[in-house]
């Protein structure tokens, strides 16, 4: 304990910046990664990914999914989220070896200068505007649920909060934030999902791939196609969040100071220099720290498969049988029966608490991460953005974000269900099997280029990486060529 207790001293101090004349900030060591018991003492950048990605895709894609097709649907939650796993896990290993983000990363890319982050830039400064808008719609249904206020005002008040919780851009009040907020979710979820389990035999059958048919009673219901992919592929989408989620973990590793990016600010590309001369002795200790991210996303794994199986498994258990497609303005109180139907009354309001603390959650890692990710990408694509400071950066990006959901939850603030199925399929897959293919290069080609010959032989990836990011790139890929011109 005394151990863990000096860990946590350490990594409380303030993250300092120091800076080169370049602009290049210059690693002057890298702290000696904790090791047994004291490892659990800097779990922290999972809950922070968990919390951002456990909320419209859970709460109302999950359950949802989950009435309308049953738990054969529970395959598909499985696969995407462990796919996911090995992309967002595999940034984070560059991050903590570097010391930069996966956006620095694209811009290594082989090929004409900084193309992939272009592809990057264009689609999700599209994705960001419709997501974060989504997802205050979202909200904003589930506050007016609960506090005599219509959806818009509900939409505006969930904004406002999550832009001001975010505003400072420091890890740690967003830590305090998400910690709480996933506790909530994982307290309600998990009774409920136990008290209809449908047994193992069930919930194995569910994890076969297979496409179930949807039933008459929800062919009736006016936003549920024959067409089972259409409900499939936006849970596929945001189970584990989409292509921005894999890269926010980055920053919150970073954030954490973990490995190569203590004592760096955001928005700072790696030092060369620093990562050509490495020693033996400083690639170890990386080293030690790549098996700290791999246990604290594996955590992130394990929290977010149980959370979105047991929204999907209630869903099918409570909402099924009663014939229930929540969709519309009502969707808060259709959800809420999950919890009614167990508790009454004050169990409908249990869930509708639990709800809107999932969907704020995932409303502030959103604002929080999108302006980070669109802040590195401009710094490399618009020449003198970088003149203006990292968090002035972020700022004007949070303004924007604040305006366009204004704007989005006034004029749709009546589709939550539409909104939320569009944006999980636009961000969820569209660039995912590309961000697979990008890590690969990344990790077997880009990185080891970078790093002095005796730091390469410690730190090379495990064949493993590349097995996981293959598998996540053939089937990411089947779904966007396949099944998404069919979505729309």
């Amino acid at each position: 304990m005394q151990e863990v207790r000096a860990y946590v001293k350490v990594f409380q101090k303030t993250i300092r910046e120091k800076s080169t004349a370049d602009g290049v900030v210059s690693v002057q060591t890298v702290q000696k990664p904790p090791v047994g018991w004291a490892i659990l003492a800097m779990v922290g950048p999972s809950f922070v990914w968990c919390a951002e990605y456990i909320g419209s895709g859970e709460v109302i894609l999950a359950t949802r999914t989950g009435a309308i097709l049953g738990t054969g649907v529970l395959w598909a939650i499985v696969f995407a989220i462990f796919l996911k796993y090995w992309i967002g896990m595999s940034g984070a290993r560059y991050t903590v070896i570097t010391g930069e983000g996966m956006i620095d990363m694209l811009h290594r890319m082989p090929g004409p200068r900084n193309w992939a982050v272009w592809v990057v830039l264009m689609a999700q400064f599209i994705s960001a505007t419709l997501a974060i808008g989504s997802l205050a719609v979202a909200a904003g249904v589930f506050v007016s649920s609960l506090l005599p206020i219509k959806p818009v005002l509900g939409g505006w008040l969930v904004t406002i909060f999550a832009v001001t919780a975010v505003w400072s851009g420091r890890y740690t009040i967003l830590k305090m934030v998400m910690s709480f907020l996933v506790v909530i979710i994982l307290s309600g979820v998990l009774y409920v999902a136990g008290t209809v389990f449908p047994g193992i035999l069930v919930v194995l059958q569910g994890l076969v791939p297979q496409i179930p048919a949807v039933p008459a009673w929800a062919l009736e219901t006016t936003e549920v196609s024959a067409n089972a992919w259409r409900e499939i592929l936006p849970l596929l989408g945001w189970a584990a969040g989409g292509f921005a989620s894999q890269v926010w973990y980055g920053y919150w590793v970073m954030g954490a100071g973990y490995g190569a990016a203590w004592q760096r600010p955001q928005g700072a590309p790696a030092d060369e220099k620093f990562l050509a001369s490495m020693s033996k002795e400083t690639a170890r200790k990386l080293h030690g720290w790549c098996r700290i991210v791999y246990t604290d996303a594996t955590l992130a794994l394990i929290i977010g498969v149980l959370v979105t199986a047991c929204f999907a498994i209630a869903g099918a258990g409570v909402l099924g049988p009663r014939q229930m497609a929540p969709q519309g303005p009502q969707v808060a109180t259709q959800l809420s029966t999950l919890f009614s139907a167990q508790w009454g009354t004050l169990g409908g309001y249990l869930f509708l608490i639990a709800g809107t603390a999932a969907l704020i959650s995932t409303q502030v890692g959103q604002v929080a991460g999108w302006p980070r990710l669109l802040a590195d990408a401009f710094r490399i694509c618009i020449p003198g953005w970088k003149s203006i400071p990292w968090k002035m950066q972020f700022r004007l990006f949070l303004i924007y974000f604040f305006i366009a959901n204004m704007t989005i939850v006034y004029t749709f603030g009546m589709k939550p269900v539409v909104m939320v199925k569009t944006a999980a399929v636009l961000d969820g897959l569209l660039l995912t099997p590309l961000q697979a293919l990008w890590l690969i290069v990344g990790l077997y080609v880009v990185l080891p280029k970078m790093l002095s010959p005796q730091a390469r032989q410690i730190l090379q990836p495990h064949w493993i990486f590349s097995v996981g990011l293959t598998l996540a790139f053939i089937v990411f890929a089947y779904f966007c060529i396949f099944q998404i011109p069919g979505f729309f």
